[in-house]
């Protein structure tokens, strides 16, 4: 019988700020990001990512001062982009980017998450533009991040993959399918969001197996499929969703993480698997606990 393990053994595993409850550079609600760095080391993680710019050190020396003392490493860096408005916003979008990419790439990560905006706020629920794009948004969007993905890749060295989100527009498989099929796969690539893709209606197992050449990251995540019930029925915007816990802890929600885990191994490639619980705003004391079984529970899946 051949074990799981060689399958799994280019699946790195990392968790991110946004298990801390962490979603702004700076909120008085959120875990202060020292022990964020502390806690995250503690429960037995090697990898991070950057989260929201501003949260931990931008000097690039401090920040990479403070990781290597606690032995941890940076996978990406993270940025919002509303690339769908055409050429008008690219100005203002690259001299975000480059903040972002210049210190992911200054701390040797490799890879930039890319999220669309929201077409509600994720707050208040107010509407900010239309749900769906037109044939017109979809060029742009389509074109303007190819030209993010040349520019992030020549000016840094870094791979943008892109992040299906709830409330956007990119969300359901139709709409990650349009965009997949739209895109250069030299590139773009996509950063799968198993929580998300499953709050949006998505079958993680089935993109991997359909685009597994698109797939470049993972950020591992569950969804309670009660809540999730009611946040549908509801019509409740993603930041209430996940207040009422939409987002729970591996392995009680879905989709089950160990065959999303076995087809991703099965791609043959070096993948980044960030564990993302999104629990904003929450206790101080609770992330640790739940980041500390969430690993000894991957461990179990075989990484």
């Amino acid at each position: 019988m051949t074990s799981r393990a060689p399958a799994l053994d280019r699946i790195r595993v990392g968790s991110a700020p946004d298990s801390w409850g962490v979603w702004f550079p700076d909120d008085p609600r959120q875990v202060p990001w020292r022990r964020f760095l502390d806690e995250v080391a503690g429960a037995g993680y090697e990898w991070i990512e950057l989260g929201p710019y501003g949260y931990l050190p931008s000097d690039p020396e401090r920040l990479a001062a403070e990781t290597s003392r606690r032995g941890l490493r940076v996978s990406a860096g993270t940025v919002f982009t509303a690339l769908h408005r055409g050429p008008e916003v690219w100005r203002e979008t690259w001299e975000h980017v480059a903040r972002v990419a210049a210190l992911a790439r200054a701390v040797d990560a490799r890879h930039l998450v890319v999220i669309p905006s929201f077409w509600r706020d994720d707050r208040t629920g107010r509407v900010l533009e239309e749900r769906t794009l037109d044939a017109a948004q979809w060029r742009d969007l389509a074109r303007q991040t190819e030209r993010l993905g040349r520019e992030v890749r020549e000016r840094f060295g870094l791979r943008i993959v892109v992040h299906p989100h709830a409330d956007t527009h990119i969300d359901t498989e139709e709409n990650v399918a349009r965009f997949l099929d739209a895109t250069d796969p030299e590139l773009v690539s996509l950063c799968l969001d198993t929580g998300h893709y499953a709050y949006c209606g998505g079958d993680s197992v089935e993109l991997i197996r359909t685009y597994g050449e698109r797939i470049g990251y993972l950020h591992l995540k569950q969804v309670d499929p009660d809540v999730l019930a009611t946040v549908r029925a509801e019509g409740t915007p993603f930041g209430p969703a996940v207040a009422q816990g939409v987002m729970c802890e591996p392995p009680a929600g879905v989709p089950a993480l160990e065959p999303v885990l076995r087809a991703a191994g099965a791609l043959g490639v070096d993948l980044f698997a960030i564990v993302e619980q999104d629990m904003y705003p929450c206790p101080a004391d609770r992330p640790l606990p739940i980041a500390e079984r969430t690993r000894a529970f991957l461990r179990s899946c075989g990484v």
